[in-house]
């Protein structure tokens, strides 16, 4: 199977927050978000794996760091960081967007997305082709959450 580039499945997503977006306290809803940073992480799987039927297997982390509000504009970009046999870990970085262009951080996510075949079965997924030091230390780190996830697993949780 050939090795793929992460451009080759880069996506960005961009939303404006509206009313209907929002919690109780007037920040974007969490759950909003996650449906969001979801999207983003199944349309990279799959653009990554050529297959049609990708799913998320786990939510390795997810950090709020700050809140977004009515008429902001959220930017969603999404890359793979990491491949296994059947497996890609998917990272999403979510920005607000301002007037001026400038982009702040408010949240990144990494998930774990499986390949499915057509009886929904994992099938395999092409390698990550490492291009770049930010890529190798993207993939270093992949390991190493895929070891924690790993332990936390053997631990029951």
């Amino acid at each position: 199977m050939e090795e793929k580039r992460s451009e080759d499945s880069w996506t960005e997503q961009v939303h404006l927050i509206m009313p209907s977006h929002l919690n109780a306290a007037g920040r974007l809803f969490g759950g909003m978000l996650l449906m969001w940073i979801d999207e983003v992480a199944g349309v990279v799987a799959k653009r990554h794996s050529g297959k049609i039927n990708v799913t998320t297997a786990a939510i390795d982390n997810l950090q709020f760091k700050a809140g977004t509000y009515v008429g902001d504009m959220l930017v969603l970009i999404g890359r793979v960081t990491y491949t296994g046999r059947t497996s890609m870990e998917v990272r999403v970085d979510s920005y607000v967007e301002r007037p001026d262009g400038m982009r702040y951080p408010i949240n990144r996510a990494y998930f774990v997305m499986v390949a499915m075949d057509e009886k929904n079965r994992p099938t395999p997924v092409p390698k990550l082709m490492i291009e770049t030091p930010e890529q190798q230390g993207e993939w270093e780190g992949a390991l190493k959450r895929k070891e924690l996830r790993q332990q936390r697993r053997t631990a029951g949780f």
